[in-house]
């Protein structure tokens, strides 16, 4: 075996064993975090002395956008025994979900600041795939970003991936939430465990469907954009 042959047979082991790591074993890679983006600081808000605030962002900027950066997750300011929940305006529809303050408080907490903040605005569905699962919640599109920060999980065992519709973290291992967040089109039981799921479709499902079937590259990204334009939070009860 030549020199070059033994190189190109090494690589293609390497790359092999790599993928084998980084995949569950399932048909579809799991919604995980990609390496991170490389982002620039810019103007940082003069932080509020005294009292103990919301964590006061810094904007960053990443090929021409701009987003926040929070130095810790939020502090919990949501009831968990009231009902909440999420309606995703989308350029395809709008999805409403029930969110799980009981079972993932800190999660629901998270999503619910992060959209209050409409950290969300504007941002992309950067990751779908057809019969799997829609992706979103990264201010790079990139699949590589977050808030800033990153918190624990939040496993119950009473929330599974058994139907459509579940709402949960993407992330790139045991606790490392972010911001990141999917929307199930099938059952999904190889997850199980993995992954937070702090809601579930309520009505929209149609519309995540359709998300999930638009055109894409090899990566799953969307040919023609699909965003988030806001994300509004309602609570009732507690």
């Amino acid at each position: 075996m030549t020199l070059l042959r033994k190189i190109g047979y090494l690589s293609g082991v390497v790359a092999t064993a790599f993928l084998v790591a980084a995949c569950l074993p399932t048909p579809t890679p799991p919604p995980t975090e990609a390496p991170a983006a490389k982002v620039a600081p810019t103007a940082v808000p003069a932080a509020v002395s005294g009292a103990e605030v919301t964590p006061t962002p810094k904007i960053q900027s990443y090929q021409g956008l701009s987003f926040k950066q929070y130095a810790a997750p939020p502090l919990m300011t949501i009831d968990p025994s009231a009902s909440y929940t999420a309606t995703i305006r989308t350029n395809k529809g709008l999805i409403v979900l029930e969110l799980f303050p009981d079972s993932a408080p800190k999660t629901v907490n998270n999503f619910v600041f992060l959209a209050e903040e409409r950290f969300y605005d504007g941002l992309l569905f950067h990751r779908v795939i057809e019969g799997f699962m829609i992706q979103g919640g990264d201010p790079t599109g990139t699949g590589g970003s977050g808030p800033g920060y990153k918190f624990g999980d939040e496993i119950d065992p009473r929330r599974v991936f058994s139907e459509p519709g579940k709402l949960a973290m993407a992330n790139s291992g045991p606790n490392t939430n972010g911001s990141q967040f999917f929307i199930t089109t099938v059952p999904t039981p190889h997850l199980n465990g993995a992954h937070t799921i702090f809601g579930r479709i309520l009505n929209g499902q149609e519309v995540a469907d359709a998300i999930s079937k638009v055109p894409k590259d090899q990566n799953g990204r969307p040919i023609q954009p699909i965003t988030i334009d806001t994300i509004q939070i309602a609570k009732t009860g507690g």
